[in-house]
């Protein structure tokens, strides 16, 4: 397995998709559906993979190629597109027209309707494909029990039927044709049967339906409840029909599709190709941002080069925001509702999916790259003059205003640099005072800091709300240094970020870098905070139990506690053990107090 082969398997989406493996001639493998990417696609690489043709194909396989859709089901449907497209060698199911069967109204003189596995070119309307035939023979049965209709395969030309080439059959006794062969049937009225049906299988049942309840009502008025309940079946099964079998609609015809994403350092654009309702072609590229590129420019250059790469002369475009470039007799669309919005939805996130398996595997081949591209996203959304490569983040820790200390904890490029940390214990507060305490904290850190000529941070985090933050800009300003260093607060119930003297907070995305950095830096000021603030009380406790030793004194108490590590111990040594530790007077002393008989 290639290195490359190797960090893709291991940044594979876990949405439902169709992928493709390719030889190192670029050569098409084998086309496969999952409904979760990620665990199909490493299940062919496992070890104890059965089948001797599976491993012939693993050991071929040089790169592979992702589509996520909406569900299995539309997995289904885009696997055997495009293997009816490519004829992959290794697949061998689907490579025919046979795969999924098909309702066809036949272009002919009053059109039969009938299921067929065969797609043939002679102007007749296809509607599918269905992934199960017990749906479509369903709905096939509601259709001739709805609308009489001819099933026989006569040529019914007009001039036929004027010579008397042909006489009504058994299908007309019993009702269910109406005889168009003797011109028993007018071709106008049987066309807006025809229509109906065309209407039916694109889902609009509402007249079917109102036909059908008439009829289960006139059986049972007229008592006939077995017929009623058959009617009533019928119903049932219309109603829990699902009309929607293909990928997207099958009136979206020759049809261009980009969806687009990108970050500060890079665009990227998923492409598809639509033909008949179905995605023909699917193509995901990444473009490298060399200088300031709007994604508009980025956009507008990538679709001429992805047209030509393809070949494409599509007369509609189906792009995601608006673009002032004109192509020459070709309609460029913005869908804001229905069936061509969700189509572009779907390819841009197509090209979100790509653009995350791509910082992954750049994460973990190029951590440096990782990172510049994460400062700089961070700049720009937190709007700082430079990169935040050196943030520090603050935050108190206290019960009732004992034992209080505030913790300042230090993050370079991103990560922590924990031998920077600092732990400060409030000396002018009195009391639980957040803010007091915050101001002390900030001026006493910054203030050593100028004094000492050490570098200062490009961002400050507080781990509060606007009276938190309001306290830490004071001391700023004392020093001098407000404006020269970028400081925010973050509130926990909402991670609203807040900036000083502006009332209204900003909102980043859930998902986005910049916020995971900042909530990683608070949380771990408030890991660092809490770790001391308990470790300052479990200290009180154990040396206010020492302290009322007479004689005892505050240095003892800490030798003590240094060589024996607790109270326990004190309380359980020998005599020797602590005069050896403090002497014969004070050892003494000690051991008297807690063996006083």
């Amino acid at each position: 397995m290639n290195a490359d082969l190797e960090l893709q398997l291991k940044t594979l989406p876990t949405y439902p998709g169709v992928y493709r493996y390719y030889d190192k001639n670029g050569n098409l493998l084998y086309v496969g559906k999952a409904k979760n990417l990620k665990n199909r696609v490493l299940s062919y690489f496992n070890k104890n993979q059965a089948g001797y043709r599976t491993r012939i194909m693993v050991a071929k396989i040089f790169r592979l190629e992702t589509t996520v859709v909406n569900s299995e089901y539309d997995a289904l449907l885009l696997e055997n597109n495009l293997i009816k497209e490519h004829q992959p060698f290794y697949n061998v199911m689907l490579k025919d027209d046979k795969t999924y069967p098909w309702i066809c109204i036949k272009n002919e003189d009053f059109p039969r309707i009938f299921l067929t596995r065969t797609k043939i070119k002679d102007g007749s309307e296809y509607f599918g494909p269905y992934a199960k035939v017990r749906p479509a023979k369903v709905l096939l049965d509601t259709i001739k029990h709805l609308y009489k209709i001819r099933t026989c395969n006569l040529n019914l030309a007009p001039k036929k039927i004027a010579e008397g080439k042909y006489k009504v059959c058994l299908e007309y006794h019993i009702k269910n044709c109406e005889g168009p062969c003797e011109m028993l049937e007018m071709k106008e009225s049987y066309d807006r049967k025809i229509e109906a049906i065309r209407g039916i299988i694109k889902g609009d049942f509402r007249t079917a339906k109102e036909y059908l309840i008439n009829q289960m009502k006139a059986f049972a008025e007229n008592l006939e409840f077995e017929n009623a309940q058959a009617v009533k079946e019928r119903i049932d099964a219309l109603e829990n029909y699902q009309h929607k079998h293909t990928v997207v609609n099958p009136n979206i015809d020759d049809v261009d599709v980009f969806g687009m994403t990108s970050d500060e350092t890079a665009a990227y654009i998923n492409y598809f190709k639509i033909q008949n309702g179905n995605i023909i072609q699917s193509f995901t590229t990444e473009i490298k941002k060399i200088l300031e590129e709007s994604d508009e420019d980025i956009l507008e250059e990538a679709m001429i080069e992805i047209r030509q790469k393809f070949n494409s002369e599509s007369k509609e475009i189906l792009i995601p925001f608006h673009l002032t470039l004109e192509i020459p007799n070709v309609k460029l669309i913005v869908p804001k509702v229905g069936d061509k919005k969700r189509i572009v939805e779907l390819s841009e996130k197509n090209a979100k999916e790509y653009r995350v398996e791509k910082l992954k595997q750049v994460q973990i081949v190029d951590p440096e790259r990782h990172t510049n591209r994460i400062m700089a996203e961070m700049q720009k959304l937190l709007h700082m003059p430079v990169e935040p490569r050196h943030i520090e983040g603050f935050d108190n820790s206290n019960i009732q205003g004992t034992n209080p200390v505030s913790a300042c904890v230090v993050f370079k490029d991103g990560k922590p640099s924990k031998g920077d940390y600092r732990i400060f214990h409030p000396k002018t507060v009195v009391g639980p005072d957040d803010y007091k305490t915050m101001e002390e904290v900030i001026y006493r850190r910054y203030k050593r800091l100028l004094d000492e000529a050490e570098p200062l941070p490009q961002l400050i985090l507080i781990d509060g709300g606007k009276g938190q933050l309001s306290s830490a800009v004071k001391s700023l300003k004392l020093l001098g240094l407000y404006g020269k260093i970028t400081i925010i607060g973050i509130a926990k119930r909402l991670e609203e970020i807040y900036f000083p003297e502006d009332s209204i907070p900003l909102y980043l995305d859930k998902k986005s870098e910049t916020l995971k950095i900042l909530q990683r830096v608070r949380d771990e000021s408030h890991r660092f905070g809490v770790k001391h603030h308990r470790t300052r009380r479990t200290n009180s406790t154990i040396k206010s139990e020492l302290d009322v030793i007479p004689g005892v004194g505050e240095k003892t108490v800490e030798l003590l506690l240094q060589k024996l590590k607790s109270v326990k111990r004190v309380k359980e040594s020998n005599l020797e053990t602590l005069e050896e530790i403090l002497g014969k007077s004070k050892g003494k002393v000690v051991w008297e107090y807690f063996n006083p008989n």
